[in-house]
């Protein structure tokens, strides 16, 4: 039996619904499932609804966009409590930070020629927590790139003409906010980011435990990660980080991930 703890909707940078997405993870075979929407839980209700109605256990989960030391790290928060009045107070900040990012970037592709509006946009991305993504499927609506990947290497990734940064909580205040909710706060693709020195103080500030079966993680990466977990008493978690149609064929399931794993999740959240 096997969990996926790293999922995406169509409530963020995803293209499924929770409905479709608990749909393709009954058809992989799925126990277990986590939606990990950015800066937003806005779809776990749904999916939760989808989830027991297919006999999936599912976990409530944000993925934060965090700083450390002026890097950017994601935190993946699960078994959060999706009434928590400071995480739905956080999250529309970050939410607005975002809305206000898409404006920023579009600004830079008309200052390029590029013919693009807010508008085209945010009726792509239909949520409250849009995203570059978004902005990549609407250039190649319009006619500007062949597709998403094209979209990213010309304009939208870091370094390039259109990019914004985006304003981050630091990893301290996002674990706080995590625990304040209930949750575990997990590193998530530690392998991605090639900076292992910043998981001595994630753990100094409370980090729960790291994603070590990831996708793009190799079996020696993955097997140094579950190494640094044992060193620092961590969890282990793993997810495809499936974002459904926007990267390829859908990842859904493609990570096995133990369910013994999230037992000992459940009994960290118990303490």
């Amino acid at each position: 039996m096997y969990a996926d703890l790293h999922l995406h909707t169509n409530f963020s940078d995803g293209t499924y619904t929770p409905e479709e997405l608990s749909g393709h993870g009954k058809r992989v075979g799925l126990k277990v499932m986590s939606l990990t929407d950015h800066d937003t839980i806005d779809g776990c209700a749904r999916m939760a609804v989808a989830c027991a109605e297919l006999d999936i256990e599912f976990i409530s989960g944000c993925e934060f966009t965090v700083e450390l030391d002026g890097f950017e790290l994601h935190l993946l928060g699960y078994f959060l409590d999706l009434e928590n009045t400071r995480l739905l107070s956080e999250l529309a900040k970050y939410q607005e930070v975002r809305r206000n990012r898409i404006h920023e970037m579009v600004a830079k592709l008309n200052g390029l020629g590029i013919a693009i509006t807010s508008e085209n946009v945010m009726r792509i991305a239909n949520c409250d927590a849009p995203g570059r993504p978004h902005i990549g499927r609407a250039l190649v609506e319009l006619g500007h790139c062949r597709n998403l990947d094209e979209s990213f290497q010309k304009w939208l990734k870091k370094g390039k003409p259109a990019w914004v940064p985006k304003a981050k909580l630091s990893a301290g205040e996002a674990i706080n906010l995590i625990h304040d909710a209930d949750g575990l706060a997990v590193l998530a693709h530690p392998g991605l980011y090639h900076r292992d020195e910043v998981i001595p103080p994630l753990v100094e500030l409370g980090m729960d435990g790291l994603e070590c079966l990831y996708t793009r993680h190799s079996t020696p990466m993955t097997e140094h990660y579950l190494m640094l977990t044992e060193q620092y008493s961590l969890l282990v978690t793993g997810g495809s980080d499936c974002h459904g149609e926007n990267k390829g064929k859908p990842l859904i399931g493609a990570v096995k991930v133990p369910v013994s794993f999230i037992e000992k999740m459940k009994s960290a959240v118990a303490v």
